[in-house]
Parts: structure tokens; C-alpha cells; sequence
């Protein structure tokens, strides 16, 4: 590896769909830094918590990449970074949209009747 000074640790942050619910997470999965409006809370606790954690997870995936990235960088070979579980930016990319579609939570302002 080159001598080039890697950051201890890669973070990625994630935010839901209406930018009300923000999550930064390690690529270890570990949230950093959680930000929320105060009108989260009318859907309930569980659907707070519930958001937090799927858009920890997406953190979580991006950081991931770009640790893989900046190893990449560094002069780390692709089978060792691979067998690290480390994904490629396609990769990515294409976990993200799989966790996406399987989002079921809040898409509207209205309340349910």
C-alpha cells in the first residue's frame, strides 16, 4: 500500500424521501449522527425507529463503497477487498434499490383515515 493516510473510519449519510429524517452511519453500520423534524414524531415511535433503521442501513452501504474506494486508492487488490465484503460502486448502487423498493413507509403528508 502506498503511503497515503486512509480516515479510520468511511461514513455515508441517508435521508428519507421528504428530507425530514437524516441518519449518518459508519461502514460498519454504527449511526453517527441522527437529525429529525419534530413532525416525525406524529407517526408514532415505531415508525421513527423504523425509519432510522432502514436509512442507517443505506448509510451503512454508501460508506461501505467508499471505503472500498478510498482502499482501492491505496493500493488494496479488488480479491481482497472483495472477500472484506466490500462493495463496488454498482454494487451499491444496486443494494440501495433493492432496499428502496421494499420501502413501505410514510409517502404522504396525509393522515391515514
Amino acid at each position: 500500500m502506498s503511503g497515503a493516510e486512509l480516515p479510520p473510519v468511511a461514513t455515508a449519510a441517508s435521508s428519507n424521501r421528504s428530507g425530514t429524517v437524516t441518519v449518518r452511519a459508519t461502514d460498519q453500520g454504527m449511526p453517527v449522527e441522527i437529525q429529525f423534524e419534530r413532525g416525525e414524531y406524529r407517526y408514532g415511535a415505531q415508525a421513527l425507529a423504523d425509519e432510522i433503521l432502514r436509512l442507517t442501513k443505506r448509510s451503512a452501504i454508501v460508506a461501505r463503497s467508499r471505503r472500498r474506494e478510498q482502499l482501492a486508492e491505496a493500493g488494496v487488490p479488488a480479491d481482497l477487498l472483495d472477500r472484506l465484503g466490500l462493495p463496488t460502486r454498482q454494487a451499491a448502487v444496486d443494494e440501495l434499490d433493492r432496499l428502496d423498493e421494499a420501502d413501505t413507509g410514510q409517502t404522504s403528508w396525509l393522515r391515514p383515515s
